[in-house]
């Protein structure tokens, strides 16, 4: 059964009710788009095939963003630059929207904006979290709605970076030696040793924030990754730098070796070190691009790198090693 009220505000409330299904309650500027709710309401309830769209249009993008960072963003491995992905989403007027109501031509239009302030990748990764948001909030959150991120194309992956640390015939003023004297001058007192246990050993930023006094062997050289971001533990060899650089750190209480660091702020101090030492486009990742290609440089073998850096892919270790024209000629006859 189905009613009609003009309300005060000029729009029409139409309202169906029938038994075994949730009063449906949906206000229209006409009364035309009114009745034509209530048919195909009423259509599909006598079909079977009537989902209630109630909670889809009552809930915020913002309100089930919050509850994907509490329920869903921890249990994953790049949980803190996920946050903060989700924390700058809260911030944009797509959060204010009622989830039912986003369309695909919104997420084209959030594309579109985005594409106009950050890089092709992190837009990427952007729209998969609001993409993963629409599938979880379907299937595990029994909210009626479409996927509209499934609807656009998604911006194309970026270019493999090929950035190395640049040599002059100045030793003391290699992009590494400038780096290197920011770094002694950061605040932050574990920047420096970050670093070049980074360009020693080629572990990622979490790995290395994450590494604890318990897994380290110094006496056989060795530091032990329970947890890396391909599901799968591995040993990684210490070179005697890096073995160097460990003995000058401090012991902690709490038994992590770099205490009290995260990624986030490695990551901004890295950043004040890289503009004080007037490198430019220089990222923390690019310092693992770097330790790879250094150790293909020592002559060791693609197994042998792999089982340091972790990679499981040929391909994906190509992306990470960026041998100089030079060098390679030098091998010529």
């Amino acid at each position: 059964m189905a009613s009609f009220r003009k309300r005060d505000s000029g729009q029409w409330q139409a309202q169906v009710r029938k038994k075994g299904y949730p009063t449906q309650t949906k206000s229209f500027s006409s009364k035309a788009a009114a009745t034509q709710w209530v048919r195909s309401i009423e259509y599909e309830m006598d079909q079977g095939l009537f989902v209630s769209r109630n909670e889809a249009e009552r809930t915020t993008v913002g309100e089930l963003l919050n509850r994907y960072l509490r329920e869903y963003t921890p249990r994953k491995k790049g949980a803190g630059p996920e946050a903060c992905r989700i924390r700058a989403l809260l911030r944009h007027p797509l959060a204010d929207r009622f989830i039912g109501s986003v369309r695909g031509v919104d997420m084209a239009r959030y594309r579109d904006e985005r594409l106009q302030k950050v890089t092709a990748g992190s837009v990427r990764r952007e729209l998969t979290i609001l993409s993963h948001l629409f599938e979880v909030s379907r299937k595990e959150w029994g909210i009626f709605v479409h996927n509209p991120v499934r609807d656009i194309t998604l911006p194309p992956n970026s270019r493999a970076r090929d950035r190395r640390l640049q040599d002059t015939e100045d030793a003391s003023d290699t992009e590494e030696s400038r780096l290197f004297a920011a770094c002694r001058r950061c605040r932050n007192p574990y920047l420096l040793p970050i670093v070049q246990f980074a360009l020693e050993t080629a572990m990622r930023q979490s790995e290395i924030v994450r590494l604890r006094w318990q897994h380290v062997n110094l006496k056989r050289r060795t530091a032990f990754l329970p947890d890396t971001k391909n599901g799968e533990s591995r040993t990684v060899p210490l070179s005697s730098v890096a073995v160097d650089v460990m003995k000058a750190l401090p012991r902690s209480i709490n038994g992590e070796v770099f205490p009290g660091v995260t990624t986030e702020s490695i990551k901004k101090a890295f950043i004040r070190a890289v503009r004080h030492a007037g490198i430019e486009d220089l990222h923390f990742h690019d310092l693992r691009h770097e330790a790879t290609t250094r150790l293909f440089e020592q002559g060791l073998t693609i197994l042998e790198v792999s089982s340091i850096t972790g990679h499981k892919d040929l391909q994906m270790l190509r992306r990470y090693t960026h041998l100089r024209a030079e060098d390679l000629a030098k091998k010529l006859m």
